[in-house]
C-alpha cells in the first residue's frame, strides 16, 4: 500500500493523482497520510485551493521529488521550475500551508 497513488481534490473537485512518494515531499500531505484521519485512505481535499493552483503543487511535488538529490552537472542539466507571475502569491501560500 506504501506505493498507493494518493489523490489531491480541489476545492472545485478536481481530482489529482500523484505517486505516494512524491507527496510525502510535502510534511503536511506525509502526516496526512501516515495519519489516522480518514484522508489516509488515499483521497485527500485540499479545499483551500482551486484547481489552477492544485495542478501547480502537484506539479511542483513531482518536480521535487523527480531532481531532489540531483546535482546540476554538465551531463544533466536540472530544468528551471516555471512560475507564472499572476500564481505567485496564491502558490507562496500554498507552498507556506503544505511547507514545501
Amino acid at each position: 500500500m506504501s506505493q498507493d497513488p494518493v489523490i489531491l481534490a480541489s476545492n472545485d473537485n478536481k481530482e489529482y493523482e500523484i505517486p505516494r512518494s512524491a507527496a510525502m515531499v510535502s510534511p503536511t500531505l506525509k502526516a496526512i497520510i501516515e495519519g489516522s484521519f480518514k484522508e489516509s485512505k488515499g483521497r485527500i481535499e485540499l479545499k483551500e485551493f482551486d484547481s489552477h493552483i492544485l495542478e501547480k503543487v502537484v506539479e511542483y511535488l513531482n518536480y521535487n521529488y523527480k531532481y531532489s538529490g540531483v546535482e546540476g552537472d554538465d551531463d544533466e542539466d536540472i530544468p528551471e521550475f516555471e512560475i507564472p507571475t499572476e500564481m505567485s502569491l496564491e502558490l507562496l501560500l500554498a507552498a507556506d500551508y503544505l511547507n514545501i
